[in-house]
């Protein structure tokens, strides 16, 4: 009879029991997945822009606006290659559960800083420069809603009022559609031009979000965050000026502490886990005290026994944590469109799952070798002699 057979059906002679450790595995383990996967998302976020990309914001808080004015002068410093800049629109199609990154921009200096990222077909590029009413598709948006070049779409702000409809709604045409040009650039986003929402938005006008700088090299770049945030210094809109990285990372940051929200909810699952299957396979293994003074008597060695009991565990681990990331691999697919800029990439990657299965083992190990020691120590006749 095979070892396997046996810690098979040790595992699984009280089934209701067996059903819900694996559950309570099962869902700690979806748990880790997911939220890994997001904390490797938000730094795929932060490696992906470029060392020569600045992001300028007001310095109370990047919710806050800057005047146009601004750019101007921002393009005077020396060390700045190009400047634009883009305002956050709150865009949403048809209903605010559609929600898509769109931004209002300067499309000409815009896709200049984002010519590494984006790909366009030049004659939609050009289309898109010469209509000021037309649309910058992200090729991830115009798949997930089936859009075309051509389409006329309506996209709604929950923050902004089309002064000349009296809605919250503005009318486009998809003049492009882009495709990503490297790894790790998402594509999650829309863009149109800044002075036609300028001159339709009923408040806010000359005012934008940030500007972006790109320099002319990553040696320069602590030379025109001092210059920039010099220059606007003591007045009623102050800059803080940083890497593109870092505002990503900031950006990020608002929803909370990635690395410690995974850390802390891991720990937790696991340690939850831990006592609940560590004290039910030591209820196990004395449920099966005779049975096992049986084996021995046998001559069923110790150490096989050892082995046997562990084994129990590791495969218990086993059956729920597998499923388990199989789950979150499934709902990161589920999250990843919603996720968009914030998260982009996201998806749960083989180093995850490699990470997820070596702490099974872990989990197997941990909660098994207590009761497998136990089995290994005890006597023929203490076991025989155990009601």
């Amino acid at each position: 009879m095979d070892d396997f057979y046996l810690v098979r059906r040790n595992l699984f002679r009280r089934k209701l029991r067996a059903f819900l450790m694996v559950v309570s595995i099962f869902v700690a383990f979806l748990i880790f997945g997911v939220l890994a996967s997001f904390e490797r998302a938000f730094n795929s976020a932060e490696a992906a822009a470029a060392d020569n990309r600045l992001v300028v914001v007001n310095r109370i808080n990047f919710t806050q606006p800057l005047p146009l004015a601004y750019l101007d002068r921002v393009r005077g410093v020396e060390g700045v290659r190009v400047a634009s800049h883009w305002n956050w629109f709150g865009g949403y199609f048809q209903e605010p559960r559609n929600f898509i990154v769109t931004f209002a921009v300067e499309p000409e200096t815009y896709l200049e800083i984002f010519r590494e990222d984006f790909a366009f077909d030049p004659a939609e590029r050009e289309a898109f420069l010469r209509d000021r009413g037309s649309l910058a598709v992200g090729e991830a948006v115009a798949r997930k809603y089936g859009w075309q070049v051509g389409d006329r779409v309506p996209l709604s702000s929950t923050i902004f009022t089309n002064r000349t409809t009296g809605t919250r709604t503005w009318d486009f045409t998809i003049a492009a559609i882009f495709r990503p040009a490297r790894d790790r650039v998402d594509t999650n986003l829309v863009a149109f031009h800044y002075d036609y929402f300028n001159e339709t938005r009923s408040f806010g006008r000359n005012f934008i979000g940030s500007v972006l700088v790109e320099t002319t090299g990553p040696e320069v770049n602590d030379r025109v965050v001092a210059a920039v945030d010099g220059m606007f210094a003591n007045s009623p809109f102050e800059t803080s000026t940083t890497t593109e990285g870092a505002f990503n990372k900031q950006f990020a940051a608002q929803l909370g502490n990635i690395a410690l929200i995974v850390t802390l909810v891991v720990a937790a699952a696991f340690l939850t886990i831990l006592m609940i299957v560590g004290n039910t396979m030591v209820m196990a293994i004395r449920e099966r005290t005779r049975e096992i003074g049986v084996l021995k008597t046998l001559g069923f060695p110790s150490g096989r026994i050892f082995r046997m009991v562990l084994g129990e565990s590791v495969l218990l681990a086993l059956l729920g944590g597998i499923p388990g990331l199989i789950a979150a691999a499934a709902a990161c697919a589920v999250l990843a469109p919603m996720a968009g800029a914030f998260a982009p990439g996201l998806r749960l990657v083989p180093q995850t799952a490699f990470l997820g299965v070596g702490l099974m083992l872990l989990l197997g190990l941990v909660t098994g070798v207590v009761p497998a020691l136990n089995a290994l120590r005890m006597s023929i006749v203490t076991a025989l002699g155990r009601d």
